[in-house]
């Protein structure tokens, strides 16, 4: 590997070749018995997510493009959550079925009785069940119906048991997983993850041989016909400046690192976009951050942006920079990428091996690093131009949602015949002890 100064020159000479990433390098399974059912029969599948929220990141996002691009296929498609304020308003063929349960999670985050009977009747028709994140206690909810009604069951564990995460609130979990977190895990038909990096690391968690690494599923369709700059440009006026914009577009959060971004523009001229949620006092503290350095006049602040705006936000912007502490897939990142904005990152992004392979920068989370970086990148235009180019084509190619669509197909597929194989068997069981 280069040295840190050599980093934007090596990934723009040796990284801009032939694109060299199948999706094979991002996906695999282990522990799966062989498919007993050909993929072409259209599915019933439920998803189940407590909260479609868009503010709370990536992973009502990712739920959301599942739905879409699975119904889009001709496939059944149930989102069964507690809160719709994001959904879209879905209507039409070929489009996901949303069904609100009556009461969100309450206490202990368990689902009360009315919502548990609209989860039965919404079971009954199912032939498989996708269940998000391992730290909802819903899901065992979920889980045990599913068990019940012979269902198999699929957890993606969104990077939650990723080492950076498990380092926080590390005894809870540990207690979580002793008291009921581990059977959820041990039982799931399969467990996925999106990245091999997520996977090596989450497996320190659980003895269940059943797992699969697939991409997550990403929308291209909002990023085929990009809106262009204008649109943000007219909301933003910061960005009409001369000077390059840097984007960090996510929740405002320690773990997200703004504050680093910050730091490392401290001394370039450059304007910074900081766009996202986050806790007001939080925020207050970035404010502060930037009054004490004095750069009022070159960093904006501004909330969630979404649809049009946000692709256009993107396009307006010379460079992404996210000094993440840790990322699962980190769904900003491929959507800079497929608007020709070129990534900077850091190696707590499961998925940092792959996005070099899309031109990313990745840097050490450290000030140096990403000033240093953000320096070297803007100092080529021609180079960065075509990096944009190639994060482009690198997701088109590598993401093509009918190329990922099909490996949950075939991972929906096996796992329902295994589950009817265990079925049969546990039957023949109970006749044999009647005889």
């Amino acid at each position: 590997m280069p040295e840190e100064k050599d980093w934007f020159e090596y990934y723009r000479i040796k990284r801009l070749g032939e694109m060299s990433c199948p999706l094979s390098r991002m996906s695999g399974c282990a522990g799966m018995l062989p498919p007993r059912m050909e993929p072409s029969k259209p599915l019933r599948i439920v998803h189940y997510l407590p909260a479609i929220t868009l503010a709370e990141g990536g992973v009502p996002r990712s739920v959301l493009d599942f739905c879409t691009v699975l119904a889009s296929r001709g496939h059944s498609v149930t989102l069964l959550t507690g809160d719709s304020s994001d959904v879209p308003n879905w209507s039409g063929p070929n489009q996901p079925k949303l069904v609100n349960l009556p009461s969100p999670p309450g206490f202990l985050d368990l689902l009360p009785g009315t919502s548990l009977q609209k989860v039965g009747e919404v079971l009954n028709d199912a032939d498989v069940v996708h269940l998000h994140a391992p730290w909802l206690a819903s899901n065992i909810q979920l889980a045990r119906r599913a068990e019940a009604r012979n269902i198999p069951y699929i957890l993606t564990t969104h990077g939650m048991l990723d080492d950076w995460s498990m380092a926080q609130s590390t005894l809870k979990k540990k207690l979580y997983l002793r008291v009921a977190g581990a059977r959820l895990l041990s039982e799931a038909s399969a467990i996925h993850c999106t990245a091999r990096e997520e996977l090596r690391q989450a497996s320190k968690w659980f003895s269940n041989p059943n797992t699969a690494v697939i991409p997550i599923l990403f929308d291209v369709a909002p990023f085929e016909s990009l809106p262009g700059a204008a649109l943000a440009q007219e909301h933003f006026p910061a960005l009409l400046r001369p000077e390059p914009k840097v984007l960090f577009l996510s929740r405002l959060h320690p773990k997200k690192g703004p504050e680093f971004l910050i730091d490392a523009i401290a001394n370039q001229s450059v304007q910074l976009i900081l766009a996202g949620p986050g806790d007001a006092t939080y925020k207050e503290s970035l404010r502060s951050r930037v009054e004490s350095l004095k750069l009022q006049d070159r960093v904006t602040f501004t909330d969630l942006v979404t649809g049009d705006l946000k692709l256009s936000l993107y396009q307006a912007c010379d460079l992404f920079v996210l000094p993440t502490s840790q990322e699962n897939f980190g769904l900003v990142l491929p959507e800079s990428l497929a608007c020709e904005t070129p990534v900077i990152t850091t190696r707590g992004v499961d998925i940092f091996e792959e996005l070099t392979e899309a031109g990313a920068i990745i840097v050490d989370r450290k000030v140096e690093s990403i000033a240093n970086a953000i320096r070297i990148a803007l100092s080529d235009r021609e180079g960065l131009k075509e990096l944009g180019q190639r994060g482009r084509a690198w997701v088109f190619q590598t993401l093509d949602p009918e190329i990922v669509a099909s490996q949950y197909e075939k991972l929906y597929h096996r796992v329902i015949g295994n589950g009817r194989e265990i079925a049969t068997r546990l039957s023949s069981s109970k006749s044999s002890d009647v005889r």
